[in-house]
């Protein structure tokens, strides 16, 4: 239930609603039960004064000549009724019922109303239209037979409402003054509670678009410091995101700088006036091959950009990695036998079981592809790239490992290689440098480290072995 109904939920008022709706439904709840307990306060005293009463009205009963009497004079009598406020009245039965004194239309006594001599027993009652509440005690003679007289004396119940009545204005009247000051108080204390609230608000909206440091989650209460956190992951992410597209943009302006140079002085070269047919063709040549390199340079910066930025985002999903590497391989066949290089393969055929593993098929094929064109790259005619894939079932564990016979990398210069546009010294080799970069990106996204080492030791040239170590799915 719902006193404040809105169009917009709002925390102030949905607390609100639920703080106040209970206070005021229990408020009824509250007069009902203090009534009720103010009407059983209210009856006790005079519910002993009537035990009083009936007991000394059994007190007057007496045995004169095997007659039973009651020893109540008349101005006793008029006594024991006088009252202000409410009725009194009185009853004595004798042992064969007859009437011995008092009213007769007393109502009669029921099963559970029937008590020993002596004891008090009082019940509720209606006498000529008023309700009543009624003292009866059973008074023994002494007789042979042990006979009973009944004495009985009921009371109207005017009284008993007053003082409760009055119990009631003196418990509920100064609630009507407390319950809007408890109203006052929990707005009060409400705005008091939800003020950090409206300060973290303001803080976020004075901060300057670039502004994307963290908030302080110290200077908010405890509950809203999860929501803080999960806000300062968010601006992490984005911070990050900004990071990858400004070092995406620079480095494209940077790797596109030299191959564009060129295509513009090829392409005037191309123009000039009095140019041959053979210098026209070399001219064009040289375009073709500065857009192949420029086109391959786009490819894995976009590549760099997919692994650093939304790998991420990406859901792992089962792969089978002989597949995806068979793949890769059989495309780079075709440069490898332009080059004369023999590329080959070892390992699990692709219907192996202990092959399967959970990762991103479009990341891995591409960290793989950079790896086998590395090695073709730098493998010098005739010479030998291997592709292996380890399987062990019991350890679950996948090695997937590529060696080639080249020049290798120095141990000095194993940490550099991975970073974006390094490349080795002496190589003569023609590439942007973004290849084991990409390789590193994908291997951290999937939890492995990239290990180089020298793939034949000791020798020269000792080639060079990249080594991914991953996490199989059971079988």
């Amino acid at each position: 239930m719902k006193i404040f109904q809105r169009e917009q939920r709002s925390l102030f008022g949905e607390i609100l609603d639920w703080m106040l709706t209970p206070l005021l439904l229990l408020w009824p709840v509250s007069l009902v039960l203090t009534w009720l307990v103010a009407q059983g306060i209210a009856g006790k005293p005079f519910d002993r004064a009537l035990e009083y009463n009936v007991q000394a009205l059994a007190q007057q009963v007496s045995l004169q000549n095997r007659q039973v009497r009651l020893n109540l004079p008349a101005s006793a009598r008029d006594a024991l009724r006088a009252d202000d406020t409410d009725i009194v009245y009185y009853q004595v039965v004798g042992p064969r019922g007859e009437l011995l004194s008092g009213e007769r239309d007393f109502p009669p006594l029921g099963d559970d109303d029937k008590a020993l001599p002596g004891e008090v027993r009082l019940r509720d009652g209606t006498i000529r239209g008023d309700d009543v509440r009624i003292a009866s005690t059973w008074v023994k003679l002494n007789t042979p037979d042990e006979a009973q007289v009944l004495v009985q004396v009921a009371e109207t119940l005017e009284k008993r409402s007053t003082l409760a009545s009055e119990i009631i204005k003196g418990v509920m009247l100064p609630q009507f003054a407390i319950l809007p000051l408890a109203v006052l108080l929990v707005w009060l204390a409400l705005v008091r509670g939800i003020k950090p609230l409206s300060e973290l608000e303001e803080r976020i909206r004075e901060r300057k678009p670039d502004d994307l440091s963290p908030l302080d989650d110290r200077a908010v209460p405890q509950e809203v410091a999860p929501l803080v956190l999960s806000v300062n992951g968010l601006l992490k992410r984005l911070q990050e995101s900004i990071a990858t597209q400004k070092r995406f943009l620079a480095d494209a302006a940077h790797q596109l700088k030299t191959p564009l140079a060129g295509l513009r002085m090829q392409a005037d070269l191309a123009q000039r006036a009095g140019g041959s047919a053979e210098e026209l063709k070399l001219s064009l040549a040289q375009i073709g091959r500065s857009s192949v390199r420029a086109t391959h340079t786009v490819n894995q910066l976009l590549a760099l950009a997919r692994a650093d930025g939304t790998a991420r985002n990406l859901k792992a999903e089962p792969l089978n990695l002989v597949e995806l590497v068979t793949d890769v391989v059989q495309d780079s066949v075709p440069r490898a036998l332009d080059k004369r290089i023999d590329l080959g393969y070892e390992g699990p055929a692709r219907g192996d079981a202990g092959v399967r593993m959970a990762g991103h098929p479009t990341l891995l094929k591409e960290a793989v592809r950079n790896l086998v064109d590395n090695a073709i790259n730098y493998t010098p005619t005739g010479g030998v790239i291997t592709v292996r894939i380890y399987a062990d079932t019991f350890g679950r564990v996948l090695l997937l490992q590529v060696e080639d016979s080249g020049p290798g990398i120095p141990e000095s210069e194993r940490a550099l290689v991975v970073q974006p546009f390094y490349r080795v010294l002496g190589t003569n080799v023609d590439g942007s440098g973004l290849g084991l970069a990409i390789v590193n990106e994908v291997a951290q996204q999937h939890g492995t480290p990239l290990t180089i080492e020298d793939a034949q030791p000791g020798r020269n040239p000792p080639g060079v072995r990249f080594t991914l170590r991953f996490e199989s799915l059971r079988a």
